[in-house]
């Protein structure tokens, strides 16, 4: 069935091209565009489905170029730590989840999304607070960042962890002042290590709650989303949904470039660079550190007031080079976790280092991306443009962590996060993101964040870096499609794309710029079929 969409504004995001005010779909791609006049015989057409907007505004959909959407139903599923603002309140919200789902006695309770840098305390709920929860249950909650958490002493000897134990390489063990006891607080890889020794398998029903996470990117004008740091059980799980043509969405996986992934690689080539049943194996993905809200970001300078601590690497130069000579030689893209500067400096050289000594004749298309990107330089920004790497910026911190960058980093540092308008001045594909479960999937709130660059306070954090409406706009439309090499079928409204499609409320270009988060995505349209439509009541 065709189906003509008219009646409203439509914006396409093809630059310099003459206004459009009707769109033809056919067969889940866009037939043909125009003015009214021009498709007006369309309308005397008995066999073409009439779609009037009623005012509201078509354009393409959104395209997020990195979160996790395999953790996003999961982690919805877990107790919700994000609104709590003190010690107590956490300890009061893990305690009316498990009466709430009514957990065994040796069921683990598991919270997730409280931000140290918001409790009252300033602090970490390290054991002794987790403990007040249970002594006889695993008790483990995570931060909002993913990056770091804290566990009761059970899970601690479950884990075998002790005051003998040595911090993981990239990570952490916190211990009690004055003493190698642990205390409970695990950070990047020892958080990581636990999490996998505990969490491994609890029985959860992860296609189910895929299901869910597809859902809540659906709702919010989302068609294309990614998977980061895909392990080889859930490279499984989304090979069985797209065998059984469960993906409403398209969905681009990035397993770890520190594991396997040139097996995997062989082992689902169907699926390597390329969709089949809404799904593919887009590259690989790497971490150099942490997050800068918790201080574990690897910076070149210390955090403010420290007179040392910058952070701290993950990997050696020597490491990192050959993580990025195996995605270059294995043809595939690089994903790589970057939020401080240091860590962008390793990334630059070793990729450079890779690319001259690979001789894979593709090496320089293949479009590496750097993730987060919160302190990067201009000169960093620079070597980026040399090596056609791109800044893929998780730029809702302005909002969420702001008034926490201002104090870890100064002012001069702290407000020059996430330096959007800088790339984008300097010719770069800049896509925003939200690392989902970190952050909810909500691009007009990426939007908002942009354009305003507002904290939670108030403040206005880092002005010069403000962009356009129409600049964010592109970040999660036709420049996310690029860093996925699918911007000559996604991303903007052309003829022959698909008819990915997106229908607001309002027009983000006309509206209030610090009212864009308030507007409503209606309807999510995918090749032609909406997926997703906002009940009227």
């Amino acid at each position: 069935m065709k189906k003509l969409y008219y009646g409203g504004e439509i914006i396409t995001m093809e630059k310099d091209k003459e206004p459009v005010e009707a769109v033809l779909v056919e067969d889940g791609v866009i037939q043909d565009l125009g003015s009214l006049s021009k498709l007006e015989p369309l309308f005397q057409d008995d066999n073409i489905e009439k779609h009037n907007l009623e005012g509201n505004t078509l354009l393409p959909s959104f395209i997020d170029p990195h979160s996790h959407i395999s953790m996003v139903g999961p982690v919805a599923a877990l107790c919700d730590l994000s609104e709590c603002d003190n010690f107590n309140e956490i300890v009061d919200q893990l305690k009316a989840y498990i009466k709430e789902k009514q957990l065994k006695d040796s069921d683990p309770v598991i919270g997730f999304g409280y931000d140290h840098n918001v409790l009252q305390e300033a602090e970490h709920p390290t054991k002794e607070v987790l403990n007040q929860v249970s002594m006889d249950r695993i008790v483990i909650v995570m931060h909002t960042s993913g990056h770091m958490g804290c566990v009761n002493d059970l899970a601690l000897q479950i884990a075998g962890i002790d005051e003998n134990t040595k911090d993981h390489e990239g990570g952490t063990i916190g211990r009690v002042q004055g003493t190698l006891e642990p205390n409970g607080y695990l950070e990047e890889a020892s958080m990581m290590a636990m999490r996998e020794k505990l969490m491994g398998d609890m029985g959860t029903n992860f296609a189910a709650m895929m299901q869910q996470g597809q859902e809540m990117y659906i709702k919010n004008g989302i068609t294309t989303c990614q998977d980061g740091a895909t392990s080889k059980e859930i490279m499984q799980l989304f090979h069985t949904l797209a065998d059984e043509n469960a993906l409403m969405i398209d969905v681009v996986a990035y397993p770890l470039v520190m594991e396997t992934p040139t097996e995997l690689l062989e082992q689902y080539k169907r699926y390597a660079k390329k969709y089949s049943n809404r799904f593919k194996l887009g590259g690989y993905k790497l971490f150099l550190d942490g997050s800068p809200q918790g201080k574990t970001a690897w910076l070149t300078e210390p955090y403010e007031g420290e007179t040392d601590y910058k952070g701290y690497a993950w990997y050696q130069d020597e490491e990192v080079r050959q993580f990025a000579l195996t995605a270059i030689n294995d043809d595939v893209q690089l994903l790589t976790h970057c939020n401080g500067d240091a860590a962008s400096d390793q990334l630059l050289r070793s990729y450079a280092n890779a690319l001259q000594v690979s001789t894979n004749p593709n090496k320089h298309k293949l479009r590496p991306v750097m993730i987060h990107c919160q302190t990067v330089r201009d000169d960093q920004l620079d070597e980026m443009l040399k090596l056609d790497m791109i800044p893929s910026i998780f730029n809702v911190h302005t909002y969420y962590w702001g008034d926490v960058h201002l104090k870890n980093l100064g002012a001069e540092r702290g407000s020059r996060i996430s330096p959007a308008k800088t790339a984008f001045d300097k010719g770069l594909a800049v896509n925003f993101h939200q690392d989902s479960p970190v952050v909810k999937p909500d691009m007009l709130h990426a939007i908002w964040c942009a354009v305003n660059r507002k904290t939670r306070s108030g403040s206005t954090i880092g002005e010069q870096e403000c962009v356009t409406v129409y600049e964010a706009l592109q970040a999660v439309t036709i420049n996310a499609a690029y860093q996925y090499f699918e911007e000559n079928t996604k991303g903007s409204i052309a003829i022959g794309k698909y008819a990915d499609l997106v229908i607001l409320d309002q027009n983000p270009l006309t509206a209030n710029k610090e009212e864009i988060n308030k507007i409503n995505v209606l309807e999510t349209i995918k090749e032609g079929s909406t997926i997703y439509q906002k009940n009227e009541t």
